[in-house]
């Protein structure tokens, strides 16, 4: 009976199979990044278009309320009637610095042009939107799985990967799609990643508990804009974005309409 020769077979070693599970626990944490990525770009997009399109409406229908509500309180006198005035009156009140938290269409003195224009049905300059091409998107989901920091093993290159992959989400979230291209040139150029080096099998257990913790915090960001009112419009219309803001659009002018003619018929009752 012949033995196999000495050396002819080899064990594998016993943190293989924790090694494989590792990495493949890192690339599957990386793709669920770029996913949440990717539809945080989208929610933060769709906000600002929404924004842009209907904060003056809806800021219109809040001044009519306050109008009528006056109207009312000078033509009853009704104690209960001032109350609710001052309610609405106080609800449309300049705050200071509401130019930032209005989004660019309006400020502490009120309406921005571009703004009146859109209630009057003037023309205007159409709301600066920001949706990435479908180069775009696969440009930063490349570059995210070749630069992503969980891929380094050296401190200095984890940092080096952080600090390209702000510049690669913050060309995307503009969906700047040359910078996205010129960005993939300069890392093809770059230093090539060292080659991942044996780990002991309690540093392996470290990451996977890391990349599982990772995992559960990635998943309460993404919770956290599903379940948000912006996302939730998305949702409704997430091929054709545009049309359903404009049938809201539709639905708040008749709500200015409705109000304005309830103001008239306050306002002529003297």
């Amino acid at each position: 009976m012949t033995t196999p020769e000495a050396g002819q077979f080899q064990a594998p070693r016993p943190e293989e199979r924790l090694e494989q599970a590792v990495r493949a626990a890192e690339q599957a944490l990386i793709e669920y990044e770029i996913a949440v990525e990717t539809f945080r770009v989208e929610v933060e997009n769709f906000s600002r278009l929404h924004d842009q399109r209907l904060g003056p409406l809806y800021s219109r229908i809040e001044e009519l309320d306050a109008q009528i509500a006056e109207a009312r309180a000078a033509r009853t006198g009704d104690p209960e009637d001032v109350r609710r005035a001052a309610e609405a009156r106080a609800r449309v009140l300049p705050l200071p610095d509401v130019e930032e938290l209005m989004h660019g269409w309006m400020d502490g003195d009120g309406l921005f042009p571009e703004a009146t224009a859109m209630l009057t049905g003037q023309a205007v300059r159409p709301p600066q939107r920001v949706r990435p091409s479908e180069q775009a998107r696969k440009l930063y989901r490349d570059l995210a799985r070749k630069a992503h920091p969980d891929l380094a093993q050296e401190e200095a290159e984890r940092k080096r990967r952080e600090e390209f992959l702000s510049r690669v989400n913050a060309a995307y979230a503009r969906g700047d799609e040359a910078l996205l291209t010129e960005l993939a040139a300069e890392w093809a150029a770059g230093p090539v990643p060292p080659e991942r080096r044996p780990s002991p099998a309690e540093e392996l257990y470290a990451r996977l508990e890391w990349l599982a913790q990772r995992k559960e915090l990635i998943t309460l960001v993404a919770r956290e804009l599903e379940e948000g009112a912006i996302a939730g419009l998305l949702r409704l219309a997430p091929d054709d974005p545009d049309a359903l803001l404009e049938e809201i659009a539709g639905r708040l002018r008749a709500d200015i309409a409705q109000r304005e003619a309830e103001l008239a018929g306050l306002l002529g009752q003297g």
